[in-house]
């Protein structure tokens, strides 16, 4: 059993007595996705899931954006926004209608094996010729709040050198360690001594600081 998979069954997840009703729900990708050993972007990338792709909702973790699929042989963990179920003939987005789909809600127990905050052992680290990939599709540049601004500036992070163009839209290759923001849905990090914000689900640069 690989050491991925022992991080995944390491996690206790427990549906809520509300949610056993609906102990599944059937849910789509709405973009290429990483499907992770655990809810958070310090477990490991257990695969890709791409867009289109038809998932089991298993339910998510209340008050985050983190559910649990199963898709495409993988069984994971993704942020909520980047899947739809169906409602009333039309496809919606779990993270914006958690609550009236009934989605069931869902716990995670972190164990000795991986603590919080910690780096996965088999993460692997960019190497010299990595590069950004992109931009391959169109991304809306964000303008961060002030508060944003001023949390990257407090909390340097450790430079990458990585090949390519440091743009909206480049995608950073999956070794690349991103830090979290607190109550913010975009991760950042330093590529080429250029602090940048960064979708946490697709690993695409959303902003740039200059």
């Amino acid at each position: 059993m690989s050491h991925t998979r022992n991080l995944l069954l390491a996690g206790v997840v427990l549906a809520s007595t509300a949610g056993l009703a609906r102990a599944e729900m059937a849910a789509t990708t709405m973009t290429d996705i990483d499907v992770r050993s655990g809810p958070g972007q310090q477990y490991p990338a257990i695969g890709t899931a791409t867009r289109g792709s038809d998932a089991v909702l298993d339910g998510c973790i209340e008050g985050s954006r983190w559910c649990r699929i199963d898709v495409n042989g993988m069984r994971g963990w993704v942020y909520a926004q980047y899947l739809s179920v169906e409602q009333d003939g039309s496809p919606v987005v779990v993270q914006e209608h958690s609550a009236d789909l009934g989605v069931p809600v869902v716990t995670y127990q972190q164990t000795d094996e991986m603590s919080v905050g910690s780096v996965a052992p088999d993460v692997a680290q960019p190497g010299p010729n990595d590069e950004l990939i992109g931009p391959v599709d169109q991304v809306d540049a964000i303008t961060p709040p002030e508060t944003v601004t001023t949390y990257v500036e407090s909390n340097p992070v450790s430079a990458v050198q990585l090949q390519g163009d440091v743009v909206v839209g480049a995608t950073l290759p999956q070794g690349v360690r991103v830090g979290t923001i607190p109550d913010y849905q975009y991760s950042y990090t330093r590529i080429n001594g250029q602090q940048v914000l960064v979708d946490p689900g697709t690993h695409r640069i959303v902003y740039v600081y200059n």
